[in-house]
């Protein structure tokens, strides 16, 4: 839910049509996630309890238990999820790509998707052709949109968006995108993440975020934004790996999200996105952090807290607070724009060098920088609200928050690399209760050791190095399975699902 009493009516009635351009989303996605979506649900249609699970999903594998399979007669999820043919190997792909290297372009393409063919061994086709069904009606319902819309950058960007999903090219509405600045609505839509695909991490998947702008924190957060270029001379790496500059237009934004569709729905949801991916617009304009803060308050109200009171001990209780919270993953977004894009030897896009791997060390990056950064910043005295330590009990709270979504996604990856990196540096302590202590001192230097390994395995796109370290470090050891399980047996929701749509927001 939201307040939207200070919309307008026709804001109102635009929020509504994104809605709907949104429901074509959710189609689009659930053949990219798994296929027939009709075909499941006709099979689990005796058991409603199982339907509803596969909806949560998008599929027949539970997301946050490592895509376990529940139901019957279902094997693995396949790495590529249904990008490539299900027959497909990496090898396969990478053997055809070696021999035919004109089609490599097409078949790595983020927007196209990948099946045999009857004169090649493997096709590409662009997704305005393969959803062109869905792509259309969404566009369609963008230009709808667009009528509507009185503010000027917003209404280029959805009829460019629209242009987008029918050319299959991308860039100029994310330019766009970035432009815009005084806009209340926006939506975020079309193929976006690369999660999905856990083969290459080469394919975007179909998304939607209708959003509404909460214009008093944004204002508050607006200031930080001016801090990148400096900030990003302040890591703790060899010049060679901080040699880029942040765009700085970029800026962080406080939403409230009215619906999700698509991506961002399936299983874990998302807090705060930072967007575009593009790298050529990241450099050129920056990126958005949009914070989601409704959804964010739920998880924090519902989740963290009453894990708190089971895992952190009874004196640093009062470090959990909703500010560090929201400050936490508000930074997190901030360092995914800082860094390293590029690789320090030939300049190739890391995530292009670093393959499969790229995705969850990118998350690792962003999750230990953004507390780097509130580090830096409460030292200067740019950031004033509350103490340090109610930012460190805080991420500590949040790795038990998010390490319960497992280590299938690259999200999971990196809390497991956190906290695996953190138990090894001493950072924090499990006392004989089973509760955990964060030690201030040891976890800032395991911060900065974690920020410098980071980094450096990105600059030196060095694959095989990041390979190892995630099967080093992305795993789930036995004692803390242990204490997960004692807060599932306490009935502690491991995430939220909404109750979302027009009807729930009172718009016809």
């Amino acid at each position: 839910t939201s307040d939207l009493e200070h919309l307008n009516e026709n804001q109102k009635k635009m929020v509504g049509v994104l809605i709907e351009a949104g429901e074509q989303m959710h189609l689009a996605f659930w053949k990219q996630a798994y296929g027939d979506r009709d075909q499941l649900m006709k099979k689990l249609r005796a058991n409603p309890n199982l339907a509803r699970f596969a909806e949560v999903n998008y599929g027949p594998w539970d997301r946050l238990q490592n895509n376990r399979s529940f139901v019957e007669g279902v094997g693995p999820k396949p790495k590529g999820a249904n990008f490539y043919p299900q027959d497909m190997s990496k090898k396969e792909f990478n053997e055809i790509v070696a021999k035919m290297p004109a089609l490599e372009k097409k078949l790595k393409n983020l927007y196209t998707m990948v099946r045999r063919g009857s004169g090649l061994p493997l096709v590409s086709f662009p997704y305005s052709e393969f959803f062109k069904q869905e792509f259309d009606a969404t566009a369609d319902k963008l230009e709808e949109a667009a009528d509507l819309a009185k503010d000027a950058g917003f209404k280029k960007y959805l009829e460019a968006r629209a242009q987008a999903l029918r050319s299959n090219e991308y860039q100029p509405s994310d330019m766009l995108w970035m432009d815009m600045k005084s806009n209340e609505i926006d939506v975020v839509i079309g193929p976006v993440e690369t999660y999905e695909d856990q083969m290459f991490g080469y394919k975007a998947a179909c998304t939607c975020y209708v959003l509404v702008k909460d214009m008093a924190w944004s204002e508050r957060l607006s200031k930080y934004a001016k801090l990148l270029p400096e900030l990003q001379k302040t890591l703790p790496v060899e010049a060679k790996y901080k040699k880029e500059k942040p765009g700085l237009n970029s800026d962080l934004n406080a939403y409230d999200v009215v619906y999700y569709a698509g991506d961002c729905n399936a299983g874990s949801k998302t807090i705060a996105i930072n967007l575009p991916n593009d790298e050529e617009v990241q450099l050129k304009k920056g990126t958005r952090r949009l914070q989601l803060k409704n959804a964010m308050k739920a998880k924090y109200d519902k989740i963290l807290v009453p894990i708190s009171k089971m895992l952190i001990v009874e004196d640093q209780r009062k470090h959990i607070t909703f500010n560090a919270f929201f400050s936490n993953t508000m930074f997190h977004e901030v360092a995914h724009g800082l860094g390293i894009k590029y690789t320090i030897d030939n300049g190739r896009r890391v995530r292009e060098a670093l393959l499969d791997t790229s995705s969850a060390l990118e998350e690792g990056k962003a999750d230990i920088l953004g507390l780097y950064m509130i580090t830096q910043l409460m030292k200067s005295g740019e950031l004033t609200e509350g103490e340090l330590e109610d930012y460190y009990v805080t991420f500590m709270a949040g790795i038990f928050r998010s390490v319960r979504f497992g280590a299938s996604s690259a999200h999971g990856k990196a809390n497991m690399i956190r906290f695996n990196f953190f138990e090894k540096e001493g950072a924090f302590t499990r006392e004989s209760n089973g509760q955990y202590r964060v030690n201030m001192d040891k976890m800032k230097v395991a911060m900065e050791k974690l920020t410098s390994k980071i980094l450096t395995l990105q600059g030196d796109g060095d694959y095989k190095a990041a390979r190892k370290f995630l099967d080093d470090m992305a795993f789930v050891g036995d004692q803390l399975k242990a204490d997960l399980g004692r807060v599932n047996q306490a009935g502690i929701p491991t995430d939220i699902v909404f109750e979302q749509g027009k009807s729930v927001l009172g718009i016809k």
